[in-house]
């Protein structure tokens, strides 16, 4: 009978090693970002995001998982460790595909979606709570971070609030760089942003979406590699 190739078995298991290393990291930052008060205040994250961190700390896991399944797998030639290495990757591939798939089927809903999503928050910019004031305070900083004004409606939005004081500025005020330019408008005998902050988030989501198609499409070339390897590595050991 024929025995296991040492090639493809040591292959199996670089390929794994690698990939049960690229878990511990994922898994390593999203727990140092979701526990570090001081990581949180660095990178801006708002507790809004946790839920993304808690996804990343998800995958992390399952990928170190799946990493030491097809590592053991492929040096104790356990069929067993092959074969449940196998299905997690084959149904990680499955939703990767499916997630593809409802993505371009529902991406009118998804847009118009995100477009209430902005309406109801552009509500906030008018508020007197001491919520809405603490979102405007942020939004303020994101409005001269990004070059815009308001939501979906610009100076609209703020209603009332728009003749606040913001410290040393005032709401949607160009930079005094930026008032003889194109991103500018005058209103109310003021230098304020024209664009809209909305076109801005909807013109990232569109931006990054495609940055994270690329990668899904070479994660899923990955995985299918780890699937061929795993298979026959695993068919290797039945026939040896």
């Amino acid at each position: 009978m024929a025995g296991v190739s040492s090639c493809m078995k040591y292959s199996m298991f670089i390929f794994n090693f690698l990939f049960w290393i690229c878990g511990c990291i994922i898994l390593g930052v999203s727990i140092w970002l979701r526990v570090s008060k001081s990581a949180q205040e660095d990178i801006h994250l708002d507790s809004s995001l946790f839920s993304a961190v808690d996804l990343m700390i998800a995958v992390g896991s399952i990928i170190m998982v799946l990493g030491f399944l097809g590592c053991c797998g492929a040096m104790k030639e356990s069929q067993c460790m092959l074969i449940l290495f196998f299905i997690g990757l084959l149904l990680i591939l499955i939703l990767q595909i499916v997630a593809g798939i409802l993505g371009a089927v529902y991406k009118s809903q998804i847009e118009t979606t995100l477009n209430k999503t902005l309406f109801e928050e552009a509500k906030q910019l008018q508020g007197v709570t001491s919520d809405s004031q603490v979102f405007q305070e942020k939004f303020q900083k994101f409005e001269k971070m990004n070059q815009c004004c308001g939501l979906v409606k610009g100076y609209e939005d703020w209603g009332s609030n728009f003749n606040s004081p913001y410290g040393n500025f005032k709401i949607c005020e160009c930079a005094q760089k930026d008032q003889n330019t194109d991103l500018c408008t005058v209103y109310s005998n003021r230098n304020i942003y024209k664009r809209p902050c909305g076109v801005v988030i909807i013109d990232f989501f569109k931006h990054h979406m495609v940055i994270l198609m690329g990668i899904a499409f070479g994660l899923a070339f990955i995985e299918i590699v780890g699937l061929g390897f795993s298979m026959s590595l695993y068919c290797q050991i039945q026939r040896k």
